[in-house]
């Protein structure tokens, strides 16, 4: 199954669903593709929308997941990385009124640049790069969630 995550942004994400789409004819795709819409309207024949779903069920189509195509959001990318898939990341971009600003860009750069995702361009063929993603090798992402808070603590137990 291959999950498509698009959070819960109240602008449109259609640029990326109209290239699953193509993908899945391109490369005859016949596994299920699963699709966290949010506030996302769009109408699909060949893939199940969700506008929204709870914690656990978003987590357990995570573990169920062969790939994780997703938004440039930090919680939808790192979700993926901890549970060890492999993870493509599509900006939402301000010229298309899918956000606000270009931010996604900034963060699927870091993630890229090292080597924990994938990600595909407006100019590029979705369908090769998730040919691509059966041979990638994700780097193995560790938080550091927890330094950072007991580096917190630590500081304000000395103030």
């Amino acid at each position: 199954m291959i999950l498509v995550t698009l959070g819960t942004h109240e602008m449109p994400f259609d640029r990326l669903l109209k290239a699953i789409e193509q993908a899945k004819a391109d490369l005859n795709l016949e596994e299920e593709i699963i699709v966290q819409s949010g506030n996302t309207k769009y109408n699909s024949d060949v893939m199940k929308m969700i506008p929204f779903v709870s914690y656990e069920e978003m987590n357990k189509l995570y573990d169920d997941a062969r790939l994780i195509i997703s938004h440039g959001g930090t919680g939808s990318i790192i979700t993926g990385l901890k549970k060890d898939k492999r993870v493509i990341a599509a900006a939402r971009l301000k010229k298309y009124g899918e956000h606000n600003d270009d931010h996604q860009l900034e963060i699927i750069k870091i993630f890229t640049e090292s080597g924990y995702i994938l990600e595909w361009k407006e100019e590029s063929s979705l369908s090769e790069v998730i040919e691509e993603a059966s041979e990638f090798e994700p780097k193995h992402f560790e938080s550091k969630k927890e330094q950072l808070l007991t580096l917190l603590q630590n500081f304000i137990e000395a103030n």
